[in-house]
């Protein structure tokens, strides 16, 4: 086993190695930092042992998408397949983008985690959460060329001061090593607030409301692109970013999401 040798200092005493001494103070400034800020979890603020998690109550309440799910549009399926397999949603009104995956159904724990993120400027669950994605879009990033996080407009950028789909985005290309480009893809126009609207007008609300300058288009041409978002709800941002990205000449707009909603008749599994 290899180690450092124990140093002797000038005047004859015994010395720790410096990286015993390094390690040392990394424990005690860790420890210094659980006392001052102990850690809570994201969600309810109940103790945890780590800084950055959720505690098993607010865990085993997130209720994750697998297998089996609609190769489409990345909602639960009530039945197992043994092939790849697209749902009736997706057949009748199919998207402009590939694929999506999300991590989870965008209710309980996860909008609590969410809404944090993007309301109370709770950030300190994006590590956590870029993990979750990379696990769930793992088949979407073994084929992606770069990341486009979903731009905000400039006002609702200078309100909130972040764009929680940057930070994701920045996070997952940490973990992933799949390249982010976030300033390829802009909103050519504020859109009002999503919450609350129909189906249809989420659609028309966004329709034309995001485009590729032609400084950046060379960046994402013939590329494989994965769109990253906090949630998809209908699908109609997803397709109006996948519609100017695959206009501006990307070979295919894949979307990875945290949350995915998704309709409360489909069973739970």
């Amino acid at each position: 086993m290899n180690s450092e040798p124990v140093q002797m200092t000038s005047d004859g005493r015994i010395g720790l190695p410096t990286s015993s001494v390094a390690a040392l103070l990394r424990k005690l400034g860790g420890w210094v930092v659980d006392v001052v800020l102990p850690p809570l979890c994201l969600a309810c603020r109940a103790s945890v042992q780590g800084h950055g998690g959720v505690c098993a109550a607010c865990w085993r309440d997130i209720d994750f998408i697998e297998s089996p799910r609609c190769d489409c549009l990345g909602i639960p399926l009530p039945y197992p397949s043994g092939d790849k397999i697209v749902s009736a949603a997706a057949l009748a009104d199919p998207p402009q983008y590939g694929r999506a995956r999300a991590v989870a159904r965008y209710d309980g724990t996860l909008r609590t985690l969410v809404h944090g993120l993007k309301y109370r400027d709770r950030h300190e669950g994006v590590e956590l959460f870029s993990r979750w994605m990379v696990h769930a879009g793992e088949d979407l990033l073994r084929d992606a060329d770069i990341l486009v996080p979903v731009p905000l407009a400039r006002m609702r950028l200078w309100e909130r001061r972040f764009n929680q789909a940057v930070l994701l985005s920045r996070a997952i290309a940490r973990v992933s090593g799949v390249k982010e480009a976030p300033v390829v893809l802009e909103r050519t126009r504020r859109t009002v607030s999503q919450v609350g609207l129909s189906v249809e007008q989420r659609r028309r609300n966004v329709a034309g409301a995001f485009s590729v300058p032609e400084k950046h288009r060379r960046t994402i041409e013939s590329m494989n692109i994965v769109l990253v978002d906090d949630v998809i709800t209908t699908g109609a941002t997803a397709n109006a970013c996948a519609k100017a990205l695959l206009g501006a000449g990307a070979a295919r707009v894949d979307v990875l999401a945290l949350g995915r909603v998704v309709d409360p008749l489909t069973p739970r599994l």
